[in-house]
């Protein structure tokens, strides 16, 4: 009788090894990162104006049904399956999950299953995406806006996902350190709401208006504070010491920046605002991200600071250019990732994380310091340019910008037929 195999199947589980803790862990840890893709729907969809917000939010929120389904047919292959070249990762290795639900754990994860792993780094390749958003609120179509973050996730995240964190990745070789995601998450989406900014010039999304509704601001941010202690902690990919001083560092390094964008703007003039001490307390967030888990409490203070002020500077200079980067994803999770990569490179040491095998610059080592600046073009270079070209590719198949009347009657009209 002939026997049908279906991919994805499971056979026996492997339990060697597996540390119920660390489980238990990695499970809250990928329910909080997973809470950060809506957190981040009422953090954009409360700087919006009325007519835009659910199409806003939208735009989170279908990331998770989208990146869900490339992600279990091939895109875990692309990040994590068996290296080709070092640059990405074989998609017949778990096409449709095989091998994954009864697989041998991941070998820098040993002890929670490699499915619990697959999914925790699901969740990131589900806000990336997300997070380009913020730059093209009000002026994107629908269904393009799906195709593009369909095209970015296989094309940029997936590549670098694998190049960062898989062993026999290029960057991961070369000693680049980036602990929960400031290269592969926040540089990447930066700097590709960078290229949309440019190649998508023009007046729409360039009327100035207030947020809609500050109070989804402040709950956004509330929630995306939370689940970035699932961000950052779970990325010790297991419950311990390694995990707390990743947490501890994630909550001082937002405190500090939020604290810091607010004192600036007072210094500048401005009144402290609570839109300012939300952006603040993100970047923070944003640039802690590379480097919880290599840096000292004191150093994550200095890491908040720094970043919160270049990316306020950069806000700032922003405001005044011709760039419509809507939400300002660029200078916020573009900057701050970048900080964060070249702060990781002044602060990171050998005794929070023994995988330190050069210490940061402020230590009076410059391997890893070097190190970091090269992976910093490499990196910038490959999302920027990469992303300008699926921009290119995604408005030949589906053209990109709304039309002026659907613009001036709101994307939640025109794109849903849907309305507050």
């Amino acid at each position: 009788m002939l026997a049908i195999v279906f991919p994805g199947v499971p056979g026996p589980a492997v339990t060697e090894g597996l540390v119920g803790g660390d489980i238990a862990w990695m499970l809250v840890a990928s329910a909080m990162v997973f809470i950060m893709t809506p957190g981040l729907a009422y953090f954009y969809g409360g700087m919006i104006d009325n007519k835009n917000i659910i199409a806003t939010m939208l735009q989170s929120f279908i990331a998770m049904g989208v990146i869900s389904i490339i992600w279990v047919v091939f895109g875990f292959s692309l990040a994590f399956g068996e290296s080709i070249g070092g640059f990405v990762g074989n998609p017949a290795t778990f096409f449709m999950f095989q091998n994954v639900m009864d697989g041998k754990p991941w070998s820098l994860a040993p002890t929670i299953p490699l499915a619990l792993f697959a999914f925790f780094q699901l969740k990131f390749a589900i806000i990336t995406p997300a997070l380009i958003s913020g730059t093209f609120s009000e002026r994107i179509k629908f269904e393009s806006y799906i195709l593009f973050m369909c095209l970015f996730s296989i094309f940029i995240y997936a590549p670098l996902a694998h190049m960062t964190w898989h062993p026999d990745g290029y960057l991961f070789q070369m000693g680049v350190l980036d602990f929960a995601g400031g290269t592969v998450v926040h540089m990447s989406a930066g700097l590709a709401a960078l290229a949309a900014s440019i190649y998508l010039k023009g007046d729409k999304g360039s009327d100035p208006h207030a947020p809609a509704n500050v109070p989804f601001v402040l709950l956004g941010t509330g929630l995306l504070w939370f689940g970035w202690f699932g961000f950052n902690g779970g990325s010790a990919l297991g419950a311990g010491n390694l995990a707390m001083s990743a947490f501890a560092a994630t909550n001082t390094a937002s405190a500090a920046a939020g604290l810091a964008w607010v004192l600036f703007d007072v210094v500048r003039g401005k009144k402290p605002s609570a839109l300012g001490f939300c952006i603040g307390a993100v970047v923070g967030l944003v640039a802690i991200t590379p480097a919880c888990g290599f840096v000292t409490i004191p150093s994550s203070i200095v890491i908040g600071v720094v970043a919160a002020l270049v990316s306020n500077l950069v806000v700032a200079w922003k405001n005044k250019s011709n760039l419509h980067d809507t939400l300002d994803v660029f200078p916020c999770h573009g900057v701050g990732g970048m900080m964060g990569m070249i702060l990781t490179g002044i602060f990171a040491h050998g005794a929070v994380n023994s995988a330190v095998t050069d210490n940061g610059l402020a230590f009076g080592e410059t391997t890893l310091f070097v190190k970091h600046i090269m992976a910093l073009i490499i990196v910038g270079a490959f999302a920027f340019i990469g992303s300008f070209v699926l921009l290119k590719i995604t408005d030949i198949i589906s053209p990109l910008k709304v039309s002026d009347e659907e613009y001036k009657m709101g994307l939640d009209l025109s794109q849903h037929g849907e309305n507050l």
